[in-house]
């Protein structure tokens, strides 16, 4: 009976592994080799599922490695790095079939030259191995017939994409209008108009003047969207004074520390190092009222950053040191020696020694210490306010219950102060949703904060009555610039006529040089992109805010193509325009390509690989 009951259970063993085989067999599962012997056709040609495989895990591996982490599959595909493999094995393949198509193919003499330059492939002696070749298409999974077919192909898509993309130049038209654009500078004189130069003062505004620019302008007069935020926190600062730091522990850090609170004497000095002695005393002979030790680094090619030594101690100069030490500020001396060979020392300041005692570090140290302790004493208090938060407890709760206080803030994007000075606080404050449970966040010096939304008032206009004052300024300030705009235009006409701007009781400035990229400080936002726009001779004002400047434009300069740097940027938007034209060629000619072969993808084998991977 037992010996019909083991036959019975390793019959039954057998079929279910039967079952399985099969099953697996179904997905691909022996290098996805079964039934799934590709994810794609384009054409006459196939995305084998084995190239998808690699492709996909070269893709993963390479982001998991840039990003310091494992990425699942879930993740990659979320990423669209799957997609991004897929359309780059269809588009190769794409070209793979169209140069199938016209004949395009490369013969074995080519194939057997590329394979003798794989370093992979080659021994000790630098020459094709045949064992090494053999090994390392087995650590691909691929056959030398498959590896060869899928050089080929590679060598041939090579020649069609480089007979598509080669020789594409824009004439120089192209470049020379680019140039231009980019290198002429501009002459140009302009004045400032202000409230002085007025002629009139301005009119007394109605209220309904102020009702209509406050209408106008009602988005200077509304209030963005205010968060009513409920926060309990706690940093180490608020409880620095009450950790208790003992005598033993602050000792012991003054001890630690004892080269860092009690520094010796020391000198800023510079060396200038010579290959003998003789030629540094010749050097030193030198120095005088007409020839400094500045000259004589200039003289060997060097820069005072060059010969700097910082400050120095004695221990660091070693045989140098009495000679350095004993030199007053400003003096050079030597030949002395230094672990570089005979060197001249210009001493430029002296710094005395110095002495901090223990009880003077002392509250540095307790400072220091406490707020270490603080952070520690925060991290464990972190833990606990998660808890009792995660048990119901409410913000009012952890603020009576534990060290961390209680605050509100109406915050909307820009507020600072406080809190809300954090950009940890302002980025959860930004995410937060009515309806979420507080949770406990870190704040980046240690601290830790937990929130509460309580509501959300959306954007609103202020009444009028408390902002009138803002209002009339920014009518005053409207009119004032409306009414120097019309006077401007007067005494543009007045410049383009012949006058100058002294005759018209105007300061004027003169601007020589500037392109289109330049920085003006002051000057009205589309000056000059007004500059740029004018002849040689006219004239113009623009509007600022509360003035305006009436400008002339004196000389238009072209672009000098004997510039080193102008033949540069020449160089670079050729090449520049030159890839861009290539790639839309090429990407118009892949597209075409694939559409007439046809493509069509085999969304099971797909699913395989990625649980595969998964």
């Amino acid at each position: 009976m037992a010996m019909g009951k083991g036959k019975l259970s390793k019959t039954f063993i057998w079929i279910l592994m039967g079952l399985l085989i099969v099953g697996l067999a179904g997905f691909g599962a022996t290098s996805l080799s079964g039934t799934a012997r590709s994810v794609a056709t384009v054409g006459n040609k196939e995305v084998s599922t084995d190239a998808y495989l690699r492709s996909l895990r070269t893709e993963i591996n390479a982001f998991a490695a840039q990003a310091g982490r494992a990425v699942p599959m879930s993740e990659a595909q979320m990423l669209g790095i799957d997609r991004q493999v897929l359309s780059q094995l269809v588009t190769a393949r794409g070209l793979d079939n169209e140069a199938a198509r016209i004949g395009l193919s490369v013969g074995d003499d080519l194939v057997a030259e590329q394979l003798l330059q794989v370093p992979s492939f080659q021994g000790a002696d630098g020459s094709f191995n045949r064992e090494a070749y053999s090994f390392a298409l087995r650590n691909q999974g691929l056959s030398e017939s498959e590896f060869e077919e899928q050089l080929r192909d590679d060598t041939a898509r090579t020649i069609l994409q480089s007979a598509l993309i080669a020789g594409n130049t824009l004439p120089d038209t192209y470049i020379d209008t680019l140039l231009s654009y980019t290198g002429e500078t501009r002459d140009f004189t302009w004045a400032r108009l202000t409230g002085s130069n007025l002629q009139t003062g301005l009119p007394e505004p109605s209220e309904a003047d102020l009702q209509a620019y406050y209408d106008d302008n009602i988005d200077r007069y509304t209030l963005p969207e205010l968060r009513d935020i409920t926060y309990a926190w706690i940093t180490p600062e608020m409880i620095v004074d009450t950790v208790e730091v003992d005598e033993a522990t602050l000792r012991a850090s003054y001890d630690e520390r004892f080269d860092e609170f009690n520094l010796p004497e020391r000198r800023l000095t510079e060396r200038l190092v010579f290959s003998t002695e003789e030629a540094a005393t010749e050097a030193l002979a030198r120095l005088g009222d007409d020839f400094s030790f500045e000259d004589l680094v200039a003289e060997r090619g060097l820069t005072l950053p060059d010969v700097d030594m910082g400050d120095v101690t004695q221990d660091a100069l070693g045989a140098a040191a009495d000679g350095v030490f004993s030199a007053e500020t400003g003096e050079v001396v030597g030949p002395l020696p230094s672990n570089l060979g005979p060197a001249l020392f210009r001493i430029n300041a002296v710094l005395d020694a110095q002495t901090t005692s223990f009880e003077e570090a002392r509250p540095d140290l307790r400072g220091e210490l406490a707020l270490v302790r603080a952070r520690r004493v925060i991290e464990t208090l972190a833990q606990t306010i998660d808890d009792e938060l995660a048990a119901g407890a409410t913000l009012e709760e952890i603020a009576e219950t534990t060290e961390a206080q209680l605050g509100q803030i109406d915050w909307f994007p820009g507020a600072d102060g406080d809190i809300a000075a954090y950009d940890a606080f302002r980025d959860a404050a930004g995410q937060l949703g009515e309806g979420d449970f507080p949770e406990v966040f870190q704040l980046g010096d240690g601290g830790v904060f937990a929130m509460r939304l309580n509501r959300i008032q959306p954007p609103a206009p202020q009444p009028i009555e408390d902002v009138i004052d803002q209002v009339r300024q920014g009518w005053d300030t409207r009119e004032q610039t409306a009414q120097l705009m019309a006077q401007a235009e007067d005494l543009s006409a007045s410049v383009a006529n012949g006058s100058s701007f002294e005759d018209l009781n105007l300061a004027p400035q003169s601007e020589t040089g500037l392109g289109r990229n330049a920085q003006i400080a002051d000057l009205p936002i589309g000056l000059l992109t007004a500059v740029f726009e004018m002849g040689v001779g006219d004239t113009r004002a623009v509007a600022g805010i509360g003035d305006v400047v009436l400008m002339r434009l004196d000389a238009i300069t072209p672009v000098d193509r004997s510039d080193g740097d102008i033949e540069m940027l020449a160089q670079a938007l050729r090449n520049q325009a030159s890839n861009s034209i290539a790639e839309d060629l090429f990407r118009a000619f892949a597209t075409d390509v694939q559409q007439r072969a046809g493509v069509e993808i085999n969304q099971p084998a797909i699913n395989a690989v990625h649980a595969l991977i998964q």
